[in-house]
This record gives C-alpha cells, sequence and structure tokens, in this order.
C-alpha cells in the first residue's frame, strides 16, 4: 500500500489530503525511479485505458508452509480458513522478490494467482489496461474472479497484489533498493486467495467477485493521479459497462499480516458495514485486535465509496516496516491471516443479510 491515513507506521505516515473530484488519469511526466515518498497523499481518479494483448503463463517454484498460532475464534460456518495454505501463497509471492506493476515479476506473480484460482475450481481472468502514470504508459491487469452465487448481484473482497517500485527515497531520508511486500501485497493477496477456495463450497447469497488490483502503489509519487491504478480502472469500466450498478459492496483488506496486529476503524469507509465486520471480530474473539481508534485511509476502497459503493478497508496502518527493506517474512505471521480471515467469513452473513 502506498502512504495513507491519519496514523502512521508507529507515528512514520503522515494524514491525508482531502478526497477530490475523480478525473483521469495523470499526464506523462519525466523522470525518476528513486522521487521521493512522502508522508501526505492525494485523493483519487478513475483511469482511462485501452486493452493491450494477454500475458503469456509462467508458473512459480512450490513453498512449505509456516508454522501457525492458533487463534481465539471459532471458525464461520460456512468453512474453514486454512492460514497454513495462505501462508504458502505469501511465500510464493515472496520468492518472486518484488513486484512493482509492469514488470516480469508481477506478471509471474498474477499468473500464480490465476493457476491457484483455477485448481480451486474458481473462474478467473484478467482485465488488461494501460495506465498513464508518470513515467509513461504501463501495461496493467488486475485479476477478477467470480464465484456464482443465489443472485446476479455481487459483493466484492479484494486486494492489491503489486508492490512499491523501488529504489525509492523515504520521508526520513532512507532509500529502500529493495522491497517484497511482506504485508504491503503479499499477505492480503494470500488471504484472498484463501477465501476463494473456501467460499467456492459456501452456498453464497450473493455472486461472490475477488478483485486482485494491480497498481495500487505509486509510480513515483502517491497523489490522486498516480496511486490505485486497477482499483480506478475497475470501477470506470464497471460504470461504463453497466455493471457498477450490480455491485451491492465491497470488503477491501490490505497489509493485514503484521505480528502485532491492530486493525482501526477507517472514517471514510461505509459505516454500517464497519459495524458488521467490528461486531464479527468481537463476537469471535478478537475484539481487542479490532479497535474502535479512528483512522483516515486512502486506499483502493475509495474509487467504489465515491462512486456509491458502499466499501470498508481492513487494515493495519502501524506497521513499522511499511516501505522499508524490513517488510519481509518475519515480520508478518500465519496468525494474523487467520484472524482476518475468520473475520471476513463471520462477517459476510450479516452483510449479505443487510443487503438483501
Amino acid at each position: 500500500m502506498g502512504a495513507r491515513g491519519a496514523r502512521g507506521a508507529r507515528g512514520a505516515r503522515g494524514a491525508r489530503g482531502a478526497i477530490g473530484a475523480i478525473g483521469a488519469i495523470g499526464a506523462i511526466v519525466a523522470n525518476c525511479a528513486g522521487a521521493p515518498t512522502p508522508d501526505d497523499k492525494a485523493s483519487l481518479a478513475p483511469a482511462t485505458a485501452s486493452s493491450i494483448a494477454p500475458t503469456t503463463d509462467s508458473s512459480l517454484a512450490s513453498t512449505s508452509g509456516g508454522a501457525i498460532a492458533p487463534t481465539n475464534g471459532q471458525l464461520a460456518p460456512s468453512g474453514a480458513f486454512d492460514s497454513a495454505r495462505a501462508w504458502k501463497d505469501l511465500e510464493a509471492q515472496i520468492a518472486v522478490g518484488p513486484r512493482p506493476a509492469g514488470s516480469a515479476a508481477l506478471q509471474k506473480t498474477r499468473d500464480y494467482i490465476l493457476a491457484e484460482l483455477k485448481k480451486a475450481g474458481v473462474e478467473a481472468r484478467p482485465q488488461i489496461f494501460i495506465a498513464r502514470t508518470p513515467l509513461g504508459e504501463t501495461s496493467m491487469a488486475n485479476v477478477i474472479a467470480t464465484i456464482p452465487g443465489r443472485r446476479s448481484e455481487r459483493l466484492a473482497i479484494a486486494s492489491h497484489y503489486d508492490t512499491k517500485r523501488t529504489p525509492f527515497t523515504r520521508p526520513s531520508g532512507a532509500t529502500v533498493t529493495r522491497f517484497v511486500g511482506a504485508s504491503d501485497g503479499a499477505s492480503s493477496t494470500a488471504a484472498l486467495l484463501e477465501l476463494a477456495r473456501v467460499l467456492k463450497s459456501r452456498q453464497n447469497e450473493f455472486t461472490i467477485e475477488l478483485l486482485f488490483f494491480d497498481g495500487e502503489e505509486a509510480v513515483v509519487e502517491w497523489s490522486r493521479t498516480d496511486s490505485t491504478y486497477g482499483s480506478r480502472y475497475y470501477v470506470d469500466a464497471a460504470r461504463k459497462a453497466g455493471t457498477l450498478k450490480d455491485l451491492r459492496a465491497l470488503v477491501l483488506l490490505d497489509m493485514i499480516g503484521d505480528k502485532d496486529l491492530i486493525i482501526r476503524r477507517d472514517s471514510g469507509s461505509t459505516p454500517w458495514l464497519v459495524d458488521i465486520v467490528w461486531a464479527a471480530a468481537a463476537r469471535i474473539g478478537h475484539r481487542g485486535l479490532f479497535s474502535n481508534e479512528l483512522t483516515t485511509i486512502d486506499d483502493d476502497h475509495m474509487p467504489f465509496i465515491l462512486a456509491g459503493v458502499p466499501a470498508v478497508d481492513i487494515i493495519d496502518l502501524d506497521y513499522a516496516a511499511w516501505h522499508t527493506a524490513d517488510d519481509t517474512i518475519d515480520k508478518v505471521s500465519a496468525r494474523s491471516l487467520q484472524i482476518v480471515g475468520d473475520v471476513v467469513l463471520a462477517a459476510l452473513p450479516d452483510i449479505e443479510a443487510k443487503l438483501r
């Protein structure tokens, strides 16, 4: 995730600017990998895009799982979220290395996501587009997976799967030359893949759409035009296709792997949706990890909020390794993935009931 909210990674992140009106993705400007990444980030605009040729398939080497500590929560009746499987997905992403938008490494990760969804029996497709970035046009691709439900209206669960482009300079002046995004990108993507496996066998009231967004991270410097490329493109394309009206709600996962997990309420998220998620967390034993303290977050949920789609961002902003070379596998835990997976599954029946 790019720099965001009113609270920072233990004080490292500053407050965001106000959310502005939606516009087109920004004009091309010159330079420069390694430009500063500021604390303050502006808001969002939908991307303009054109289609490109599909990517080619590739594969990732298999990885071994990590140890898992039990959670306090009870598994949702719809099925069991297995953090051992999710952990393998996290490891597979990290094994690829840095995965910025437009890179061969991110294409390899995308192929892995598509392959895992196929194994799970979940239909998926890439949504390919050209994003105009400060460094020029870049090929990007969301992955859209669909699990049919009793109703054709959709409920989306999402994550971004790209990592911050390196090298870049943090506000402190530190230069980051390698960033593998164990929490910032890999953790939520791993959880989303595991949710796909669980939800495939569930009797879903609404059609479930699993959205893996490309280009969440700024290419140079977070702004309303240099960030959240994939989510903005999805919203714009759905609006043009007339399908946005059938998207009833979005649950966004981001940076959920922190061993010292603490998730605060985002003031920009839809209140009733936040209430349902936080109530589910309390009900299954995680009240202390889902804090009622407010924060303000600019993330992939905001294009949906601005388009009138209810959305909630589940994110741990207090992460000391945010956008540093230390965002590595030793800073995250399978237990945190389990907690968030259990909470999402526990909240889902209440979200469905609210939307009926």
